[in-house]
């Protein structure tokens, strides 16, 4: 059988970790700082573990993590 094919677009916004866990960089950070909270901005530094149902569509375009 051949290769599976990992999708090209969620090899360079997902990781596995060694545990298997999924992870992301953070939501909302993209623009739009100025209507944010300094909380919020420095809540959202940095990557975050993604939730079990989202992890479980992610690790299904990522076949070999």
């Amino acid at each position: 059988m051949p290769k599976m094919k990992s999708k090209s677009g969620a090899k360079k916004r997902f990781r596995l970790t060694a545990s298997g866990k999924v992870r992301a960089n953070q939501a909302g950070k993209q623009h739009g700082m100025i209507k944010r909270t300094n909380k919020q901005i420095r809540n959202k530094r940095g990557t975050t573990i993604l939730s079990p149902q989202d992890a479980r569509l992610i690790r299904q375009v990522l076949p070999y993590g």
